[in-house]
């Protein structure tokens, strides 16, 4: 009987190593980086896209142009819009840009600082790396003083009504003064203002708001004043036919989903005609059927019918006799916002529409913007979902008033939400490091370090408001470390003065829910790369080799000169 010699791992790995033959485990091609190289580069990676937004944060914050591959030029200043545009590699840069859009779309404002803040917390710890402080010790401190920062939030926060008019258009104006759209923030916060009090929704506790029933369309022509606030909806359609109103008032108006046409069969079906008679009996028996759609809309007492499928052009001719104002091929969504707004119900089958079923609205008309023909439905009594009309000298300033409103609607919404604030240019974060620092000498150990640290990047805001304002950056940290230890919870970067000075009685007011937000993005995003020690990357798949003698099945060509 034969025994079988038992190899252990290690047997093996010493067997191959004294050969002088190198074990692969990585596919050819792939690389490695381990250990501090790893982590310098990734929080090198990190900081520069950091750097990219750094210089467009605040009210004196500079733009970016970003052109794409096809040439499209984008102008702004939005830190969403310019991480979004840019084409990064780098899979610890993308980690920067994912807490951006998740920033965007939780609080819609508050990206650039999320983005800065990020690549403070990454610059303060390779400090501590570099002096050989293990990486999870740091996560560990910067965890800790996260909660305390949260903390310290909660209790400086200055608690408002929901529906605080005065509030609500400060925190607006606030975000707008850092826009493109800065000098017309008056008037945009009050219409951002009124726009989110007009869909809000009362719940069991508190309020809530679905951005979605703000409806924003733009149109470049004209100037930002004349950008106005729709109290019902504004469709990029035209009247379908020249014989209809252009304009009704005390509109009645009827929601149907389904074609006013005659519809085709399920099934394929023909007709054998064999007559003119028989020709003329089925062309009058369309007519009735048409003609009996729009009688049966007259009926219901409707004098606007706005449906998301076409209206044959029998069936318009009969609409624009009863003197019925016609849209046709709306938007689903548009159709949605359309119920809400005027109080009426969409139908899928017209034969059930009645008087019940239609919505109200003060004017429908048909309005030429530049060389488009839009329907505007206004002055609706209680108008459940509104529109935002943005106009501007040119297609970019739209696009940018565009994107500036949306961070406005978005703010306001936040406090509707959670009614409660704090003042800006960068106090919070100014008083949060102070705290932080007075409680950091309360731990023992490493950790101490890492939540000092962490104060130190809370400062990066501030900081970067007066660098951007050309402020000397040295003098106004001194100056506001010794407003805050004075007691002077507010004091932050006036930055439009040049000095420190109190925030709150600026009326620079910011909600607390996108401070929140910022700390806690940029936090988790900083933890995750810190703990980062080693990346592996995968080479590219090669291209398919092709078969010998060229394409599959062209063999013979190789020969071709041959063939003469």
């Amino acid at each position: 009987m034969v025994s079988t010699p038992t190899i252990n791992i290690g047997d093996i790995w010493n067997m191959a190593t004294q050969t002088g033959q190198p074990i692969l485990i990585l596919r050819e091609g792939a690389s490695e980086t381990k250990g501090r190289s790893a982590q310098r580069n990734n929080i090198q990676a990190a900081k520069l896209i950091a750097d990219i937004v750094k210089t467009s944060l605040g009210p004196r914050g500079m733009d970016k142009m970003l052109v794409d591959s096809m040439g499209d030029v984008t102008i702004t200043n939005d830190g969403a819009t310019i991480l979004k545009e840019i084409d990064v590699q780098h899979p610890a840069a993308k980690m920067i840009i994912e807490i951006s859009k998740t920033t965007d779309q939780e609080v819609g404002d508050g990206t650039t600082s999320a983005t800065v803040l990020a690549g403070a917390f990454l610059e303060q710890a390779e400090e501590l790396i570099d002096k050989d402080v293990h990486p999870t010790v740091i996560v560990d401190g910067y965890q800790e003083a996260e909660a305390q920062a949260l903390k310290i939030l909660g209790e400086i926060s200055i608690k408002i009504q929901p529906d605080d008019t005065a509030s609500l258009v400060k925190i607006a104006k606030t975000s707008l003064r850092s826009k493109l759209v800065a000098d017309e923030s008056e008037s945009l916060a009050k219409i951002a203002v009124d726009a989110i009090l007009a869909v809000a929704e009362k719940k069991t506790k508190g309020m809530s708001v679905d951005i979605d029933n703000v409806k924003v369309e733009k149109k470049p022509g004209g100037s930002i004043k004349e950008t106005s606030l729709i109290r019902g909806i504004v469709l990029d359609k035209e009247v379908v036919h020249t014989g209809m109103p252009k304009r009704v008032e005390n509109a009645k108006i009827a929601l149907v989903d389904s074609a006013l046409e005659i519809e085709k069969t399920e099934i394929s079906a023909e007709i054998r005609i064999n007559s003119p008679e028989q020709m003329k009996s089925f062309m009058d028996e369309e007519n009735r059927m048409l003609k009996g759609m729009a009688e049966k809309v007259a009926q219901s007492g409707a004098n606007v019918i706005i449906c998301q499928k076409g209206i044959d052009d029998i069936a318009q001719h009969y609409l624009a006799k009863q003197g019925i104002l016609a849209v046709r091929r709306a938007k689903q969504s548009d159709m949605t916002k359309l119920a809400k707004a005027t109080g009426g119900r969409v139908l899928s089958n017209l034969e059930e529409l009645s008087a019940d079923d239609l919505g109200n609205a003060a004017l429908v008309e048909e309005r030429k913007l530049e060389e488009d023909k839009w329907v505007f439905v206004e002055g609706c009594k209680n108008p459940k979902a509104v529109s935002i009309l943005v106009r501007g000298g040119s297609q970019r300033i739209v696009d940018e008033a565009e994107r500036s409103i949306h961070d406005a609607l978005m703010v306001v919404k936040d406090v509707v939400e959670k009614p409660a604030i704090v003042a800006g240019g960068g106090a919070p974060e100014a008083h949060m490091a102070q705290e932080i620092r007075r409680w950091a000498a309360t731990l023992s150990g490493r950790r101490q370090l890492a939540a000092q640290k962490f104060a130190d990047a809370l400062e990066a805001i501030p900081l970067a408001l007066a660098e951007n304002a050309g402020m000397d950056t040295i003098d106004t940290l001194v100056e506001l470390r010794a407003a805050q230890g004075e007691g002077k919870t507010w004091s932050g970067v006036d930055v439009l003065a040049g000095k420190v000075g109190d925030m709150y009685t600026q009326d620079v007011i910011e909600p607390v829910a996108v401070k929140e937000q910022i700390i806690k993005s940029a936090t988790e995003a900083a933890c995750m790369i810190i703990r980062i020690d080693d990346v592996i990357a995968s080479s590219k798949m090669k291209e398919p080799a092709a078969p010998p003698g060229g394409m599959g099945g062209m063999g013979g060509m190789g020969g071709m000169p041959g063939m003469m």
